[in-house]
C-alpha cells in the first residue's frame, strides 16, 4: 500500500529587509508539501492505523528530501513546523493521521538533529486554502525570536478528496527580533521555568 500522490509543491520565501533595514544574514524559509488522494475520504473508519503506518513514512522521507535541498541541508535549519489540511469530504481527523506520527515527524527531526516538539496546524478546507504553518526554535522552545509564520497557497489543493500535508524550515530568526524570550520573561517575574507558558 503506497500513497497516491498528485504533486508535491515547494515554496520559498527569502527576506533581505525587515522594518526599512536589511536583515544581515537574510532569512530563508522553505517548505514542502504533499498532495495526495485521501483513502479515508467519504466513509467513517475506524482504525486509520494501516494507512498511517504504510504512508507516513514514505511522505516524510520524500519530502524532507525535497525540502533540505532548498536550504542547503538540515545543518542551516533553525526553526520548523508542519501542517495538514484535508478536502471537505474527509474529516480534519485524516489529516492529523498523516502529520502526528512519529513515523511522519521523525524525518525532519533527524534531518536538523533535534528531539523537539513540532508545532503543527490542521484543519479542513477547499483549493487554495492558506496553509498556514507556526514554526518554533529546533532545540529552544522558548525562543521568541524562532516564533515564525509559513504561509502559502496550492490553487487546486485539497480537492474534495484529497490531504495536503507540508513541512517547513526557517534558516534563523525573525531578522531584527529584539522581544528577549520566553525564559527571560519567567527569571525576571520570579517564576519557575516549568510554570506556564507565555
Amino acid at each position: 500500500m503506497t500513497p497516491e500522490v498528485r504533486k508535491y509543491v515547494a515554496w520559498i520565501e527569502d527576506i533581505l529587509i525587515e522594518g526599512h533595514k536589511p536583515a544581515n544574514p537574510p532569512l530563508r524559509m522553505a517548505a514542502v508539501a504533499a498532495v495526495l488522494k485521501n483513502p479515508w475520504s467519504g466513509r467513517f473508519v475506524e482504525d486509520l492505523t494501516p494507512e498511517i503506518h504504510a504512508f507516513a513514512p514514505v511522505l516524510g522521507e520524500e519530502m524532507v528530501n525535497r525540502l533540505m535541498p532548498l536550504v542547503g541541508g538540515g545543518d542551516k535549519v533553525q526553526a520548523f513546523g508542519k501542517s495538514g489540511i484535508v478536502g471537505v469530504n474527509g474529516e480534519v481527523e485524516h489529516a492529523s493521521a498523516l502529520i502526528h506520527t512519529l513515523r511522519f515527524g521523525n524525518f525532519l527531526r533527524d534531518s536538523v538533529q533535534s528531539s523537539e516538539f513540532i508545532p503543527f496546524s490542521n484543519k479542513r478546507g477547499g483549493p487554495g486554502n492558506s496553509i498556514t504553518m507556526p514554526l518554533k526554535h529546533i532545540t529552544e522552545g522558548g525562543a521568541r525570536s524562532h516564533f515564525l509564520t509559513v504561509e502559502f497557497n496550492i490553487p487546486d489543493a485539497p480537492g474534495p478528496d484529497e490531504v495536503l500535508i507540508a513541512i517547513g524550515v526557517a534558516t534563523g530568526g525573525r531578522p531584527h527580533h529584539r522581544i528577549g524570550d520566553r525564559f527571560q520573561d519567567m527569571k525576571d517575574l520570579g517564576h519557575d521555568q516549568s510554570e506556564r507558558p507565555a
